[in-house]
């Protein structure tokens, strides 16, 4: 299958182009006819294939790489070593000009260059980090900058050497997936595979090292050698995306997958999946879009769509998503407003109703009206009618007259269940927080609606200890009151 990926075809018809006897002139961007859609996404054409399996190979392992640096909070690495990976090109270009001239094109040569020039990058930034006061943030700006400019200038040497301008350097700064071939296809996939093996082999030791940095130097491992593997992986990322995607851009497919599958999970394996997948799905879209659209440079194009999974993500993510967030938080709301409404209820009828036998029976059998509920709380009558009108309808509270309700059995029993565990957080805060019955009322609300199971079975034995054979404590203002 590989082969045929990578076979051309022998008519040569691919290089059959619809659009072929436009004028050089004419810049717009025509829409692709359907024939067009059908050749491109079933990849009849040789030069599609090569650069699809390129950049899919790349996408893949940036987003493993960049899962990793995320946790570590050290995602503009990659930045730095793509900005000093250029003027170790253009070093490498011209020693390999001085001692052969022609040679200075040899691909492995100047990403060679590229790679010990972006070690360099992170060996200064750790330098200046270890023996200055100057801040992480500061030391990453400076080192980018100094080597962007650096490289710049020598590239603008490079520019009067007799074969500098057809060397094609700047295919390295912006990028240029159209000109990738089997070779270079070759290289991408030795590096992605070792990032693959590296990330199998080490991912306990990554894991553990990206939590819990201080906790893995303490059970023993070499943190600072697996932090320089991984430096290195990242180095090496950066540098085989160089050409496909270009030095401004390939920051991007390091920090937007996995940035991406923050979104969808909390398990690192699960998110490291999640990463590999988005990156391959972005470089995979975008070529085929830069494909279908000519004029359209592929690196850009398969950065802006990890960009739209990236907005997708952050908004149907189903950890962190907004619009998760926002139904949680709705629910929560909910959630409190009808604790507060069912005290409210209880507390009122509860000097009347607290010593009959069956206490849900005499909640419910007991009206009350809105103007007994107002002065309880800082309610508006229209927030008031809201809170008992959502709980008439999830079967609290029953209306009765006009403006009285009845809470019904399950109600009686949610209400009395809600004062209980309000209750035995005030107990707790007043006998283990030092806090005075007077001010435990609104600590208490702030975590209520928190409780877990393990904190109730804790509360309801001091509940036990301090006040026997009672399933609702009594209220400590009412006991402040009378001491």
């Amino acid at each position: 299958m590989l082969l045929c990926l990578f076979t051309a075809p022998a008519n040569g018809a691919d290089q059959h182009d619809h659009r072929r006897h436009r004028s050089l002139a004419d810049n717009r961007i025509a829409w692709p006819k359907w024939e067009d859609l059908v050749r491109v996404v079933t990849l009849q054409d040789y030069n599609t294939r090569i650069v699809m399996m390129g950049t899919v190979l790349l996408g893949i392992s940036a987003g493993i790489v960049g899962v990793f640096m995320l946790l570590r909070r050290r995602s503009l690495i990659g930045d730095v070593v793509s900005h000093s990976s250029l003027p170790g090109i253009a070093i490498a270009f011209i020693v390999m000009e001085m001692r052969e001239p022609g040679s200075g094109k040899f691909l492995p040569g100047l990403l060679t260059g590229a790679l010990v020039a972006g070690l360099v990058g992170i060996f200064l930034t750790k330098l200046i980090l270890r023996y200055s006061r100057i801040k992480e943030d500061a030391a990453l700006a400076l080192v980018l900058s100094v080597c962007f400019g650096f490289g710049i200038a020598l590239f603008t040497i490079i520019q009067n050497i007799p074969t500098g301008n057809a060397a094609g350097l700047n295919q390295f700064i912006f990028g240029k997936a159209a000109s990738l071939v089997a070779a270079d296809v070759t290289i991408i996939g030795q590096g992605a595979g070792a990032v693959l093996f590296v990330f199998v082999l080490l991912f306990k030791e990554f894991s553990l090292m990206s939590f819990d940095e201080k906790f893995a130097a303490a059970q023993g491992w070499p943190v600072f050698t697996l932090d320089l593997c991984l430096m290195a992986l990242v180095t090496g990322v950066t540098v085989i995306g160089l050409q496909s995607v270009g030095l401004l851009l390939v920051v991007a497919l390091l920090i937007i997958p996995a940035a991406a599958a923050r979104f969808w999970t909390h398990h690192l394996a699960n998110m490291t999946l999640i990463a590999a997948t988005i990156g391959g799905a972005s470089a995979l879209l975008g070529v085929l879009a830069s494909a279908l659209f000519p004029r359209l440079a592929a690196g850009a194009v398969i950065v802006l769509t990890g960009s739209a999974f990236f907005v997708l993500s952050m908004l149907f993510g189903v950890q962190r998503g907004i619009f998760v967030r926002m139904q949680a938080n709705l629910r929560s709301k909910k959630n409190v407003g009808r604790h507060h409404v069912l005290r409210a209820l209880f507390e009122h009828l509860e000097s009347r109703c607290l010593e009959q036998p069956d206490l849900a029976e005499s909640l419910s059998g007991e009206i009350v009206t809105i103007s007994d509920l107002l002065p309880m709380r800082s309610w508006t009558p229209a927030r008031l009618s809201q809170l008992l009108a959502t709980a008439e309808r999830e079967g609290l509270v029953v209306r009765v007259l006009e403006d009285g309700f009845r809470m019904t059995r399950q109600g009686a029993e949610t209400a009395r269940r809600v004062v209980r565990d309000h209750r035995l957080w005030e107990l707790y805060l007043i006998e283990h927080a030092d806090i005075a019955p007077s001010h435990v009322d609104r600590d208490a609300d702030d975590i209520e609606h928190l409780l877990g199971e393990d904190v109730i079975v804790a509360l309801e034995r001091l509940l036990a200890e301090r006040f026997p054979q009672v399933t609702v404590p009594p209220s400590p203002h009412a006991l402040d009151q009378t001491l």
